[in-house]
């Protein structure tokens, strides 16, 4: 059983550029039965998705079994995520038809967070074995510790209050061989930046828009939303890019010959 509370512990596209810092884990191939467990879903409804190309097909390894990656997980949370959003079979089979094609399971959770920014914040509340099982591994109390520092998980009454959201994000940085100080600043800088451009876009938007009827607002505001997410994380991704890519030139360029 869980509940939704309209509350979100981190801000629009905050996630998104979260997921953007971190890389896949390189877990090991996933058996049909194992990928559906994971996913949450039947594997009736993995084979349906195969057959109208939404999920590509597995690596047929010794015996024919066929072995799934975690871009096959990716992808199934990425459709969970679509249908979330009141989207038809046919509306998604569109929408992945336009993804580029090769997209690593760190591509799509980044689309899957910009998709998942369009619905109003929420919540869930579940048991532990339910937050093991979306998290898809065993958790001990000292990483739901961590979890809770990075505003992930918040423990109350015997349950917990999860951001399903950053869940995934969350997990990886378990194993990121980053301190819990580095995660902890990163987030802060997020956040704080993050703040800053919602509100000074809001007041650019708001000038824009301030004679104009009420309806017109809500309805410029709601389209506006995913595009402005959108475009703040292209722009970070850019960004990031460009200052790894002078990082590693610097330090080529120090490294003794």
């Amino acid at each position: 059983m869980c509940s939704c509370v309209t509350h979100r512990f981190h801000s629009d596209g905050e996630t998104a550029i979260l997921l953007d810092m971190t890389n896949d884990t390189g877990e090991p191939s996933l058996t049909i039965d194992e990928l559906a467990a994971r996913a949450g879903i039947t594997v009736r409804t993995v084979r349906f998705y195969g057959t109208k190309g939404l999920l590509p097909p597995p690596v047929i390894g010794a015996r024919r079994v066929g072995h799934y990656g975690q871009e096959h997980l990716a992808r199934l949370e990425l459709i969970e995520e679509l249908q979330r959003q009141g989207m038809t079979l046919a509306a998604i089979e569109r929408y992945l038809q336009q993804l580029p094609a090769g997209l690593s399971a760190h591509d799509l959770a980044i689309h899957r967070a910009v998709v998942a920014s369009w619905a109003p914040e929420a919540v869930e509340t579940v048991a532990r074995e339910e937050l093991e099982r979306r998290a898809g591994r065993a958790l001990g109390d000292d990483e739901i510790e961590r979890l809770g520092a990075m505003g992930v998980v918040r423990a109350e009454d015997g349950s917990y209050q999860v951001d399903m959201g950053l869940l995934r994000l969350g997990v990886q940085l378990l194993d990121v061989p980053l301190s819990q100080q580095a995660i902890l600043a990163a987030r802060k800088v997020l956040i704080e930046h993050s703040r800053a451009a919602a509100h000074e876009l809001s007041q650019l938007f708001r000038g824009e828009v301030g004679q104009r009827d009420a309806r017109d607002v809500r309805s410029l505001s709601e389209h506006m939303h995913p595009l402005v997410v959108q475009a703040l994380l292209t722009t970070f991704q850019r960004s990031l890019k460009e200052e790894l890519r002078e990082w590693v030139s610097a330090s080529q360029v120090r490294r003794p010959a």
